[in-house]
């Protein structure tokens, strides 16, 4: 595949999020950077791919639900762009300049992965990232540095993980971005607590298993 120097596009890997992800889309849609947004709907019982196609992304629909990396992985694979900005599709009060601090260390040759922080959003999820930085799913980060890590596809919720690993050990240059004003919804919010709760508990264990193996 032959990657083109200058071209930024943003992945949402999405499973069920109808009722957010079309804001989500919205947001990078308005960034003059942004050559192209793809949602990768992860085996979606519900609207969110017919939701990401009304606000014009491109939407790559996998069968099954293969997890946050995999989906990652597919839409790498949809995609040429050099600079890759991941966001979550369950995020609040996303705004084109929290895209633009992401993607503006990058661009410059400031950084080779910037980390983007909730910042005066929601008690909750903003206690959980002081606590916890390196699983933000909120990145800008050159394409070489993701496909680097092996089995990527593999990872689930791993990968961010993973990502803060091959970047302390190939020595890139890590900035973190405050996004003022964005949280996310809950796993308990969307499904109920005791639902909510087991994926949030699978969510973990797909961390703590990438950490044991490596």
């Amino acid at each position: 595949m032959t990657v083109t120097q200058d071209k930024v596009v943003v992945l949402i890997p999405a499973f069920n999020e109808e009722k957010t992800i079309g804001p989500v889309v919205d947001a990078a849609r308005a960034v003059s950077a942004v050559s192209e947004v793809v949602v990768v709907a992860d085996g979606c019982t519900d609207a969110t791919a017919r939701v990401a196609a009304e606000h014009g992304a491109r939407v790559v629909e996998l069968t099954e639900n293969v997890g946050k990396a995999g989906a990652i992985k597919a839409g790498l694979d949809a995609t040429e762009a050099r600079i890759i900005v991941t966001l979550d599709a369950d995020l609040i009060g996303l705004v084109p300049a929290h895209i633009e601090s992401l993607i503006a260390p990058v661009l410059a040759g400031e950084a080779d992965m910037s980390v983007g922080l909730f910042d005066g959003g929601r008690v909750a999820t903003e206690l959980a990232q002081m606590v916890t930085p390196y699983l933000s799913g909120q990145r800008a980060l050159r394409r070489e540095l993701i496909e680097s890590i092996a089995d990527l596809q593999e990872l689930r919720f791993g990968i961010e993980v993973a990502l803060t690993k091959q970047a302390n050990q190939s020595k890139a240059r890590v900035v973190e971005v405050l996004l003022p004003g964005v949280s996310q919804v809950m796993k308990e919010e969307k499904r109920g607590f005791m639902k909510g709760f087991a994926a949030r508990m699978k969510m973990y264990r797909d961390i703590v298993k990438y950490v044991v193996r490596n």
